[in-house]
């Protein structure tokens, strides 16, 4: 494919990797970020501009990197008859608000856990006395920010609940509440995703399970991502029976990129807990890895509503997040004490290696940004087994002040893979 040019809108420069990996690939990239925080990302890797909308017509194809109102603006674009990968209102509201998100799953004819929303830290507390359970807290809108915000309880009458929403009653009464407590399941928790070209789901499929707590044994505060294993499949009954229904709704709305269900699965039926209506973050990253198509000529095309074929390295992929302090939270003056500007040193040349919140000055890799998440090291694998020790084998070569990553990231495959496979759920067809 000849060079195009790519225009990258972002709020907190979640796809500054995919950009690069398009750079490398020999195509124009420039990168947007709203966040004056994040300004600095990608610096010395990308090309940057302040000013998105005075690059519209020079883009050949634009790609928005969220929810929180990118699909307005993407829908919008796209209306114009510009080539775009990005949501709509709807598609956003899947995402943003959990209860209708959860309604439209129902409404469509899958199972749902039950749950009931709140606004009123005080209402939720009552009715955690009045209904005495394990629940999952869930923050919706721009609260899902945070991730250390998701609290999943372990009690049966819910006072560990009960105690987590009488600390954020304290810590975020000046900001509005809005979210959800959903019944816990017990089971295998698993994401079924597929990339969509505004028409029709692009096969194969992406099967793939998150490592969402901070510490080995999935111990400590919920965060963003600390790391992901998957496998790309035809589609299965655990893709049938979730995002498949929706192809005629995504369709109508003329969504191209990427979407996703994370599931909780057990031996009585699959039970969806959240959209992903955007590329996921790592997710997209070590997709990326185990694509054989260059994603740039991949994106052009389901930009135009074309089918690509999408061809992909068989058996496995995992990427492993290495982080720096305060990550997962939010505190300014332990950032710059200890992450801001260090060095990012490597060994040995290391391939696989993806960016986050990185610059490059003077030929270095530095830290920057405000939430202390750096690289994504990726490797694949003809097995499960063999892709954790190539990946970890990697990260021996990398070395950065105050680094920390999970070191059992893949290892809870080898069960959860057996239940599903008993289960019928990977089956094809």
């Amino acid at each position: 494919m000849e060079p195009k040019n790519f225009l990258f809108i972002s709020i907190d420069a979640l796809l500054v990797d995919i950009a690069w990996q398009i750079k490398k690939e020999g195509h124009n990239v420039k990168f947007y970020i709203e966040s004056k925080e994040e300004k600095e990302v990608g610096d010395g890797f990308i090309e940057k501009v302040d000013d998105w909308q005075a690059e519209v017509d020079w883009a050949d194809i634009i790609i928005f990197d969220d929810v929180l109102g990118q699909g307005t603006k993407a829908d919008k674009l796209r209306k114009q008859g510009k080539l775009v990968i990005g949501g709509t209102p709807y598609t956003d509201r899947l995402e943003d608000d959990r209860a209708f998100g959860q309604e439209e799953l129902k409404k469509y004819g899958v199972n749902i856990i039950p749950y009931a929303e709140f606004v009123s830290f005080d209402e939720a507390i009552q009715y955690v006395q009045t209904n005495p359970a394990k629940y999952v807290l869930k923050p919706s809108g721009q609260l899902q920010n945070p991730k250390g915000m998701l609290f999943i309880g372990e009690e049966d009458d819910g006072r560990d609940v009960i105690q987590v929403l009488n600390d954020y009653k304290k810590g975020w009464r000046e900001k509005k509440a809005w979210f959800q407590l959903q019944k816990r399941m017990s089971g295998v928790e698993v994401a079924v995703g597929a990339f969509f070209n505004g028409k029709e789901f692009i096969y194969p499929i992406n099967v793939n399970f998150e490592h969402k707590k901070l510490f080995p044994g999935d111990l400590g505060p919920s965060t963003g991502e600390m790391g992901t294993t998957m496998f790309w499949s035809p589609p299965n009954k655990l893709f049938n029976t979730t995002l498949k229904k929706f192809e005629s709704k995504l369709g109508e709305e003329g969504y191209i990129g990427y979407i996703d269900i994370n599931c909780i699965v057990n031996n009585n039926g699959i039970y969806p807990l959240e959209w992903t209506s955007r590329f996921g973050y790592p997710t997209i990253s070590i997709q990326q890895e185990g694509m054989l198509n260059p994603i740039a000529e991949f994106f052009y095309e389901l930009a135009q509503g074309n089918a690509p074929k999408l061809r992909v390295k068989s058996g496995f992929q995992i990427g492993i997040r290495i982080v720096v302090p305060p990550f997962p939270f939010r505190d300014k003056q332990t950032f710059e004490m200890k992450s801001l500007d260090s060095v990012i040193y490597f060994k040995k040349p290391v391939e696989g290696v993806h960016i986050e919140d990185v610059k490059l000055v003077n030929d270095e890799w530095l830290i920057t940004g405000t939430a202390g998440v750096v690289l994504i090291v990726c490797a694949t694998g003809s097995t499960m087994k063999q892709a954790i020790n190539q990946v970890y084998n990697k990260i021996k070569y990398i070395n950065v002040p105050h680094m920390y990553y999970r070191d059992d990231i893949g290892e809870r495959w080898f069960e959860d893979s057996d239940k599903l496979h008993a289960w019928g759920f990977l089956r094809e067809g």
